[in-house]
């Protein structure tokens, strides 16, 4: 796609996802990959109301190039592209469930939620937990990028998902799944439950590389 086309599926698929809740007000940032930099959604806009043009642009040493102000948030898609050179697309939300799950304790933080699904293991993988830190605090830069190269979803302490992929859809279908599969894992919680074992896994990976 080349940019104007980028502005307006950033802006189509903002509108979906929060038309469908899973965002909402303000919260939750997209972004896509250009030759010379990033779009990224501007700061303080709502997903369902996105105009093309005000999408901001934003260079690889994070300069605000055009649009509106870029979403505060911009530096933890910038660390996702630099440690992901191969993504094209980030997407971050605040989507209930997988906040929910992201509150909890005595989670692995090596990797969050069991495979309870096939299309978990093959869109999200595994899920590190990054670390609380208070909104826009650089430190939590330093942490994602830290985690990045090692696993294309993060889901942030009492925050919420970061998820890249090659393309925006790719992204967006691996946001989603996680979003499901976190409202899964909270319905289960407590429950005996029959999780796919680590060679049902392993035989997903080999079928379907990430």
């Amino acid at each position: 796609m080349d940019e104007q086309q980028s502005r307006i599926r950033i802006s189509d698929v903002g509108r979906s996802l929060f038309e469908r809740r899973y965002t909402n007000g303000s919260s939750g940032n997209i972004s896509v990959r250009l030759d010379d930099g990033f779009l990224i959604t501007p700061t303080n806009s709502s997903l369902g109301r996105l105009d093309p043009a005000e999408i901001s642009k934003v260079d690889f040493d994070g300069k605000h190039l055009g649009g509106k102000p870029p979403s505060k948030e911009a530096f933890l898609h910038l660390c996702m592209f630099r440690q992901r050179p191969a993504e094209g697309a980030v997407v971050h939300l605040h989507s209930t469930w997988s906040v929910a799950v992201s509150c909890l304790a005595d989670l692995d933080p090596e990797d969050v939620m069991p495979a309870i699904t096939p299309y978990y293991v093959m869109r999200v993988g595994r899920l590190p937990l990054i670390e609380y830190f208070p909104p826009g605090d650089r430190d939590l830069a330093k942490a994602v990028e830290a985690k990045a190269s090692e696993a294309h979803s993060l889901l942030l302490a009492n925050h919420g998902p970061i998820v890249a992929g090659k393309s925006l859809d790719a992204a967006v279908n691996a946001i989603e799944e996680l979003e499901e599969t976190a409202r899964l894992f909270m319905i289960l919680k407590g429950l005996p439950t029959r999780y796919l074992s680590e060679e049902q896994c392993d035989a997903l990976r080999q079928r379907f590389p990430s």
